[in-house]
């Protein structure tokens, strides 16, 4: 049985991204199989709902190839050995419904159940921050894998691990993650986890009143964790310092993980030394979650109040905030609030009524025109020069946001597209999208300025 389903993972290892491998199959197990049945184990309900719903065509047409067609296939939690009695069957001629709100979470750190009993706090460690309790996927996987093999050997692979993103994406919850998997492996460790602000205030009150046991606290440790970077940059001793510690810390093995808004090359403030250093381990980008992320989250923060919203009311709250999954929580925990209080169930009409403000302050005709006209101002171009003959990089590269942006926001056709900005080929449109698609991707100077422009466009 473990030949059979280690052939089953060699061959989707072959056909799936590293990190998908890593993230969703690696941890599985055949349990159980008969002409009947498959039992298959995953690691949490939401491992669960991705294989019932998107991995499940995979997995039988890979059990298929090795001559094993049954029934149907079952996937059960199992959690340090132990089964759970969530246990809901999935057939193989079934038909997914809802594909997209009951899919596996992409993004975004959402903490669900209740602290683990006998987790260690010391350093300033959450323990509700968990990986069972991080939700995963393409905008973040990268960043968990990593965590994980960071987590099994500290000091020795991926040293600094350096995160950055916006707020709200899940920086301090897989960080913390990390520190508290560490001490549950192993709970000798030290870890100490600290804001840089905490770091500079330490510091400045070691250099002004003498305090003792600065250097001890920071370079007797085994890992140190350190949110917010970024409020470090601006102060030289502050910098220095932390360089120091930072040596000290590396040189011993002992674990750093950071985290910041920014990657280390575009922080302007930081010292050399300490951006060489910063960049000498992993730096890996945590992007927004989209659409079906959003949903996604709405879906588990909702179930842990014991409520089950419809879809109407998840896609009216995922499409309407946007610019920060802490805003789409609170969104979500003042409609819960509002509709236990008056007894009534949270629908889109309540929606809407407490949050059509957010709606009706954008604009209600956006046009072609002013998405090309912000996109204009933004690069300081005319229009003239945006919808030109002109291929200078300084004018391609602003020409190929803003077809982007037409796409992206007002969903035009090509052709559509490419007759707005005075293009008479559509290819240059679909070739345009598709890279900025790409650069948002890869590139953080790229990513910034369409979320600044798409930002102007509804304020």
């Amino acid at each position: 049985m473990n030949a059979l389903w280690q052939s089953v993972l060699g061959e989707i290892e072959l056909s799936v991204s590293h990190a998908t491998f890593t993230t969703w199959y690696k941890k599985t197990e055949l349990v159980s199989q008969d002409e009947d049945e498959v039992v298959i184990s995953v690691p949490n309900i939401f491992a669960k709902k991705q294989f019932e719903v998107k991995f499940n065509d995979r997995i039988k047409k890979v059990l298929a190839k090795n001559g094993v067609e049954p029934k149907k296939i079952t996937y059960t939690i199992i959690v340090t050995g132990k089964k759970t009695h969530i246990n809901r069957e999935t057939t193989l001629n079934n038909n997914p419904v809802s594909q997209l709100l009951s899919s596996s979470p992409n993004n975004h750190s959402v903490t669900l159940g209740r602290p683990i009993k006998g987790l260690s706090v010391t350093g300033n460690l959450n323990p509700r921050y968990t990986f069972d309790t991080f939700i995963v996927g393409s905008s973040n996987d990268l960043a968990y894998t990593a965590s994980l093999a960071v987590s099994s050997n500290p000091g020795m692979k991926y040293n600094p691990l350096y995160f950055y993103g916006g707020v709200g994406l899940g920086k301090t919850h897989l960080m913390q993650a990390v520190g508290n998997e560490i001490i549950k492996n192993n709970p000798q460790t030290k870890v100490l986890y600290v804001s840089s602000e905490t770091f500079v205030n330490e510091f400045l009150d070691y250099i002004r009143f003498k305090k003792k046991g600065f250097s001890d606290k920071y370079r007797n440790i085994d890992v140190l964790i350190v949110d917010d970077m970024q409020f470090i940059a601006n102060k030289e001793k502050t910098q220095e310092e932390f360089f120091h510690t930072f040596n000290f810390l590396h040189q011993n093995n002992k674990q750093i993980i950071i985290s910041s808004d920014k990657p280390p090359r575009s922080i302007p403030t930081l010292t050399e030394r300490l951006r060489s250093r910063f960049e000498m381990g992993m730096s890996i980008d945590i992007q927004m979650p989209d659409f079906e992320t959003r949903c996604a989250i709405l879906k588990a923060k909702a179930s842990l109040s014991g409520v089950e919203l419809n879809n109407d009311t998840v896609e009216y709250l995922a499409t309407n905030i946007k610019t920060n999954v802490r805003e789409l929580e609170g969104a979500l925990n003042q409609l819960l609030a509002y509709a236990e209080l008056h007894g009534i169930e949270p629908d889109i009409t309540t929606a809407e009524g407490l949050l059509g403000s957010v709606r009706h302050s954008r604009p209600q005709h956006l046009t072609s025109k002013q998405i090309i006209d912000r996109t204009a101002k933004h690069f300081q171009l005319a229009i003239e020069e945006m919808c030109g003959d002109k291929r200078d990089k300084h004018i391609v590269v602003p020409r190929q946001i803003a077809m982007y942006l037409l796409r992206s926001e007002l969903h035009l056709s090509f052709p559509k597209i490419a007759g707005e900005l005075g293009r008479k080929d559509h290819t240059t449109a679909i070739h345009s999208v598709e890279k900025i698609e790409k650069a948002i991707k890869l590139d953080f100077v790229i990513r910034e300025q369409v979320a600044s422009i798409r930002e102007k466009l509804y304020v």
